[in-house]
């Protein structure tokens, strides 16, 4: 196929970009709702009901509240995350074709992850939410920076890698939110990392698609990605006064409960490589040989990194958490 631009890629295979909707996007009246996983408001047992998520929340642990923080300020600044997509070449949000069905569903199934994890903390009775609420609206107005610009290949590169980190840090929360006996947050966490992982899927295979089509681009595009390094979407994050280390201190908690950690970026790194097949994929020109031959060196030399890293032993005091 001799396609020269992305629009015309984004064009050719926007068929299988209907297709991965409906195979990826679960029936709406089939969706866990939010409203299912806590406490309602007009039954008799609600005040009950939330006295135990506050007892239960009195376990959590300092860094596993601000990584929870973190998280869902990242899940709630979807209003970036949908004009990011849709801003993309050769997406017209004027049409209702494959790539809107698949931009659309997957931000109405992302929506459902903040609602549930915002309640959720309005009701443990442990976080400021004024000061939360502040930093996500920080968050929304001041937008991401992850060095994709319009570019489809490299925004799935990136929504590939970052559905999957999400998924890991969601489901560690879930595994130490359990531990403590928070079973409602266990469950809700797990509930989103099911999502994110599904999520991934969907995006990978819009990659393995362009891999087909426009090989070499979507190598050089691939490459690019790992140089600049995957970021994550806070990347921006902020507490009020307008503070702009939120985001690393939120990292540093990250890293001492090992929820997301260099070693998980490097595992990421290669189930990618796997997955694309980057190793055996045949048809590139000179420029993308030697983005493959930099991609299959760079997980040995990722590890090699986290082998030298160490875990930050100090514990910033966010504004977002009381007492």
């Amino acid at each position: 196929m001799n396609i020269h631009t992305r629009q015309e890629v984004m064009l050719a295979i926007e068929p299988f970009a209907a297709k991965v909707a409906s195979d990826f996007l679960k029936p709406i009246e089939e969706n866990w709702q939010p409203s299912e996983l806590l406490p309602e408001s007009q039954s008799e047992n609600f005040f009950a009901d939330v006295k135990t998520i506050q007892q239960q929340a009195e376990n959590l642990s300092y860094d596993l509240l601000a990584v929870l923080v973190g998280n869902t300020i990242t899940e709630e600044a979807l209003p970036t995350y949908e004009m990011w997509l849709a801003g993309m070449n050769g997406i017209n949000v004027e049409e209702n074709n494959g790539w809107m069905k698949w931009i659309r569903g997957w931000t109405a199934e992302e929506n459902r992850h903040g609602d549930a994890l915002n309640r959720y903390l309005y009701l443990c009775g442990r976080i400021n939410m004024k000061e939360f609420e502040t930093s996500l609206q920080y968050l929304i107005a001041d937008g991401m920076d992850i060095q994709t610009g319009t570019d489809p290949y490299k925004n799935f590169i990136y929504t590939s890698f970052q559905e999957l980190a999400t998924n890991v840090s969601h489901r560690r929360t879930a595994s130490i939110a359990k531990q403590s006996d928070n079973l409602i947050l266990s469950k809700i966490c797990g509930l989103v990392a099911s999502d994110e992982t599904r999520h991934a899927k969907a995006y990978k295979s819009f990659v393995s698609k362009i891999f087909e089509v426009d090989t070499n681009e979507m190598m050089l595009a691939f490459e690019y990605m790992m140089r600049k390094k995957i970021v994550m979407p806070a990347v921006l994050l902020r507490e009020s006064g307008g503070k702009k280390n939120a985001f690393s201190n939120f990292s540093d908690a990250s890293l001492r409960l090992e929820m997301y950690t260099a070693n998980d970026y490097v595992e990421i790194l290669r189930s990618l490589l796997d997955e694309w097949q980057i190793a055996t994929i045949s048809g590139l020109k000179e420029t993308g040989e030697k983005a493959r031959d930099y991609l299959m060196a760079l997980p040995d030399r990722l590890q090699r990194i986290a082998e030298r890293s160490k875990t930050p032993e100090i514990e910033h005091k966010f504004n977002w958490i009381l007492g």
